[in-house]
């Protein structure tokens, strides 16, 4: 009598590994680098609106679909009904979705040559890797109707997911340029007549007195890091907030709030 051959225990642990991906995964798209999520009211309802991308398939629940249907419609947009479980299970359990989930292909990609000045100021962000803080940022630049935020390639994060969350639909409006080099970005825009100017908390100059003229880019470092050193020799200055109280220094969302607003009522 002949034995049969052993099974192979990978191929076995495959097979019982496999059903559980697909379940994560659910009626979704695999992720890829081509692949933009977005989630909530505020992310989704831009996109459909702003139609600056390529939109792909629109995923609601029962509850959130009729809020964002006729929306949805005038797009063209395939519409699927889930449930909050399947975008809990794809999203994570403590991402905010409202129900609304977005699949979308990225941004088309921005130059400097591209920034259209209309406020006359620009952003850079210095390797900012925090999702929730670029995101805010990019809020904030939407608000004070920044021209354009600069970012590095290499230590961003992606545009998708929690940072759209937290920038609450920011991602539609303003103009993001994805730069390999920085310091290079900052030259070309001085060739462009910019001024150069780093926030710093330990800053030799108070932003509420340096001289300031458009058009005009604000430096921002990353949260401990701060500013790279060839990052800080491409400003004109370099410049601290004048905060009254005992602590001197401000999350960098923050900071990027305080300073736009104070950039904004001296360039008026």
């Amino acid at each position: 009598m002949s034995r049969r051959p052993p099974k192979d225990r990978s191929a076995q642990e495959k097979g019982r590994r496999a059903p559980v991906a697909s379940e994560a995964r659910g009626p979704f798209r695999p992720a890829s680098p081509d692949l933009v999520i977005l989630y909530g009211a505020h992310a989704v309802r831009a996109a459909l609106t702003g139609r600056k991308r390529k939109l792909l398939t629109l995923y609601a629940t029962e509850t959130a679909l009729p809020r964002i249907n006729d929306l949805a419609q005038a797009a063209g947009l395939a519409q699927r009904l889930v449930d909050a479980r399947d975008l809990e299970r794809r999203l994570g359990p403590d991402a905010v979705h409202q129900g609304l989930m977005l699949e979308a292909r990225p941004l088309p990609h921005a130059e400097i040559s591209d920034i259209v000045a209309v406020s006359g100021v620009v952003l850079a962000l210095d390797q900012i890797t925090d999702p929730h803080n670029v995101g805010a940022i990019l809020r904030t630049a939407c608000a004070f109707n920044v021209d354009a935020v600069i970012v590095t390639e290499r230590h961003s994060p992606e545009f998708s997911g929690a940072l759209a969350k937290a920038a609450s639909g920011a991602l539609e409006y303003v103009t993001i340029v994805s730069v390999v080099n920085l310091a290079r970005a900052l030259d070309d825009l001085a060739a462009r007549g910019y001024a150069r100017v780093g926030l710093d908390s330990e800053g030799a100059e108070s932003l509420s007195t340096i001289a300031l003229s458009k058009p005009l880019v604000l430096a921002l470092g990353a949260e401990g890091k701060g500013l790279r050193r060839l990052t800080r020799e491409r400003c004109d200055a370099v410049a601290r907030l004048e905060l009254p109280g005992p602590i001197k220094s401000l999350n960098v969302s923050n900071a990027c709030a305080a300073a736009l607003s104070v950039v904004t009522m001296r360039l008026a």
